[in-house]
């Protein structure tokens, strides 16, 4: 099995100009199976709606910790961005280009991005890359962050490693 990989941030994303003063901001890529689609949208949604079973769980206990606080829950986000446009898993569709998609959400305590580009990789082949931007407001933020910083990039390689699974068939 392909295993998605720590990668430098992109600097030519449209996420860029978000890249200063982040309190998280990391890139992962995976090389995908040749005759894998173009189509950014369809692998996206590959990796971020089909997720994992331990991923289901710590979004679950994430929202029950974090209604505690009045923060938003996974469903409640997905809800609201379905009301207003296009989502991808329970993120709401930013933009799309050829390129690159975005998704995201800004909340009280922190907004964050997650880009996804399609590359030719080092090899030649094309690779799909995840960045991610976050930008925390207060305390609340910064000590959620600092709590699932360590599963975020453990999901992020997980949803590229989904993806790539789909993509093979």
């Amino acid at each position: 099995m392909i295993k998605a990989h720590a990668v430098p941030v992109p600097s030519d994303s449209v996420l860029a100009p978000l890249y200063g003063g982040a309190d998280l901001l990391d890139a992962f890529a995976i090389h995908l199976p040749a005759g894998a689609d173009d189509d950014l949208e369809v692998l996206a949604r590959a990796g971020f709606e089909r997720p994992a079973g331990w991923i289901r769980a710590l979004t679950r206990v994430r929202d029950a910790v974090m209604a505690t606080v009045g923060v938003k829950s996974s469903r409640a986000i997905g809800a609201a961005a379905a009301a207003r446009g296009p989502v991808i898993g329970y993120f709401p569709l930013l933009s799309k280009s050829a390129g690159e998609l975005v998704v995201g959400e800004d909340d009280r305590h922190l907004d964050f991005r997650v880009a996804i580009l399609l590359r030719t990789g080092a090899a030649g082949g094309r690779e799909l890359v995840m960045v991610t931007v976050v930008h925390c407001h207060n305390r609340l933020g910064r000590t959620y962050l600092a709590v699932i910083a360590p599963f975020h990039r453990a999901i992020a390689r997980a949803n590229l490693e989904q993806a790539a699974r789909v993509m093979e068939g």
